[in-house]
């Protein structure tokens, strides 16, 4: 996941709670790039199928992370708890399915 990361082979899904989060804090590319790269085997929450049926194949990785971030209208850093879900396809792409403020606690599996 990391090397598709890397050389660029990914892209975070148009959703409005993805986007939600570039509106409310100061967030670039380069930003969430970082934080993907970031991640570690102690932010790992569970491993799911994909759970529309076209994709049922499928496994979606979800991730936990917390990060620091500015709000986008002014006051100071805020601790943010991000829900990031990662589908690796086969062909050495990822596709960052959710990446927005988590809206329910985690299980953290090597936490």
């Amino acid at each position: 996941m990391k090397q598709a990361i890397r050389k660029g082979k990914y892209n975070i899904a148009l959703r409005e709670k993805n986007e939600k989060l570039s509106i409310q804090y100061i967030f670039s590319e380069d930003m969430k790039k970082k934080i993907l790269l970031d991640l570690r085997i102690e932010d790992f929450c569970e491993a799911v199928q994909n759970e529309k049926p076209e994709y049922s194949h499928e496994i979606l990785y979800v991730f936990g992370k917390e990060v620091y971030l500015l709000p986008r209208f002014g006051g100071e850093k805020e601790k943010i708890s991000l829900y990031i879900k990662i589908n690796k396809l086969q062909n050495s792409f990822c596709i960052i399915v959710s990446f927005h403020e988590q809206e329910f606690p985690l299980n953290y599996a090597f936490k």
